[in-house]
């Protein structure tokens, strides 16, 4: 009889995968966004995720709320990493196809982020220039969909 995955090693092996994609995609943003293009501060960023649970005194509330932003930040890609790791255990696909299934799902983390979360969070928002749009999903399938496919082993039940 077979335990479950989760229990033991698949859970580490989850936490481990959000860490990772956590940690690409927040330097993702710090170089491309603050770094590169100097629209931004690394600070700013991590205000601005703050402020989608906190709201507009996030950007007043100091390092704390950068430090929230952050915890928000990692626990959003723990949330993904799970997603993945559930839906994607019933099928061979994506562990026959990691490249694929890693695009596929930074596309899916785009879409529900851009068209679904952040519209909720932030009323009013302007929708992305298609410029802007293909770098977002650019960064989100190297730095989130990508590492996720690679790292969660997938195409074994959970008893």
């Amino acid at each position: 009889m077979k335990t479950s995955k989760f229990a033991g090693s698949g859970f580490r092996t989850v936490v481990w995968a959000a860490f990772v994609a956590g940690s690409l995609d927040i330097m993702a943003a710090v170089v491309v966004y603050a770094i590169i293009m100097d629209k931004t501060t690394p600070v700013q960023i991590l205000l601005s995720i703050a402020s989608g649970v906190f709201g507009k005194g996030a950007y007043e509330g100091g390092n704390m709320m950068a430090v929230y932003g952050l915890l928000f930040h990692f626990l959003i890609a723990l949330a993904f990493a799970l997603l993945y790791f559930l839906i994607y255990q019933y099928t061979a696909f994506p562990g026959k196809h990691k490249l694929l299934s890693g695009i596929i799902y930074g596309i899916f983390i785009w879409v529900v982020m851009n068209r679904i979360v952040l519209p909720i969070a932030f009323s009013g928002m302007p929708a992305a220039s298609w410029d802007a749009a293909l770098l977002g999903i650019a960064i989100v399938i190297l730095a989130v969909g990508l590492p996720i496919a690679y790292i969660i082993p997938t195409g074994q039940r959970i008893p």
